[in-house]
C-alpha cells in the first residue's frame, strides 16, 4: 500500500505544490480546502498524472468543529498517516493599531488553531505507531516583524512556538516535527503585485525542500527550514 500524506489548504500555492511533489513519489493524498471545485480539479490532476489515490474534503479549517470532523474522517479510513502538512491559513495585511476588530481572532483561528486541532486529531495514531512527520507552514513573519504584518505575524509567531513545543513532546515517539518558514513565494496572496515573478520564490522550491526533509533517514530531523528569495525579503 502507498504511503499517505494529509495536506490542509491544498488547492493553491505551496499546498498544491506539496501535493504534487509527494504524489510524484507515489504517495496517496488526502487534501482539504474551502473550495470544492479546486479540490475536484486537484484530485483529477493527481490521479491522472501520478496514478495515486486521492481523497478530498471541503473544510473550513478556521472552524474547530470542521477540523475535528475532518480528522475523524481520516481516522475512520484506517490508513497510516505518514506525513501531515498543516498548510491552511491566510494573510490580510494591516497595522496592529489600525486593522479591523476581529482580524487577530480570525487569523489565529485559521493559521494557528487549524494546525493545533488537526495535529491533536492525528498525532495520537502516529504516537501509537511510533512514526510520522508533521510539517507546520510558518513564515518569515514567524521570526521577523515587518510593516503591515499585523495579526498575521502574531499568528505565525505563535505557530512557530507551537511547532517547538510539539517537537519536544513528540520526539520520544519517533515523530519528526518541522517548522517551514518561507519568505515571499509566488502564490495567490501576491496577485496584483507589480513585482516580477523573478523576485519571488516558486512554490515548487518549497515543496522540493519539504520532500527532501522528509526523505532523510529517521535518525535525522530538520527542526526549522528558512527559505528566502535570493534578493532578500520583500
Amino acid at each position: 500500500m502507498n504511503k499517505l500524506i494529509v495536506i490542509t489548504g491544498a488547492t493553491k500555492g505551496i499546498g498544491k505544490a506539496v501535493a504534487e511533489r509527494f504524489a510524484r513519489e507515489g504517495f496517496d493524498v488526502i487534501a482539504c480546502a474551502r473550495g470544492t471545485e479546486g479540490l475536484l480539479a486537484l484530485k483529477e490532476e493527481l490521479e491522472k498524472n501520478y496514478k495515486v489515490h486521492v481523497q478530498v474534503q471541503t473544510v473550513d479549517m478556521s472552524k474547530r468543529e470542521a477540523v475535528e470532523k475532518f480528522a475523524a474522517f481520516i481516522l475512520a479510513l484506517g490508513r497510516t498517516v505518514d506525513v501531515l502538512v498543516n498548510n491552511a491559513g491566510y494573510f490580510v495585511p494591516g497595522a496592529l493599531m489600525e486593522e479591523p476588530d476581529g482580524a487577530l481572532e480570525s487569523m489565529i483561528d485559521a493559521n494557528l488553531y487549524s494546525a493545533y486541532y488537526m495535529t491533536r486529531g492525528l498525532a495520537p495514531v502516529m504516537k501509537t505507531r511510533g512514526a510520522g512527520h508533521i510539517f507546520n507552514m510558518c513564515s518569515i513573519a514567524s521570526i521577523k516583524a515587518y510593516p503591515n504584518g499585523g495579526a498575521y505575524a502574531i499568528s505565525k509567531f505563535a505557530l512557530l512556538g507551537f511547532s517547538k513545543g510539539l517537537r519536544e513532546e513528540l520526539k520520544p515517539f519517533n515523530i519528526r516535527v518541522t517548522a517551514v518558514l518561507p519568505g515571499a513565494t509566488r502564490t495567490a496572496s501576491w496577485d496584483g503585485t507589480d513585482l516580477p515573478d523573478e523576485r519571488f520564490m516558486p512554490s515548487e522550491d518549497v515543496a522540493d525542500t519539504i520532500y527532501a526533509t522528509y526523505a532523510l533517514s529517521g535518525r535525522t530531523v530538520v527542526e526549522e527550514i528558512v527559505l528566502r528569495p535570493q534578493l532578500g525579503d520583500i
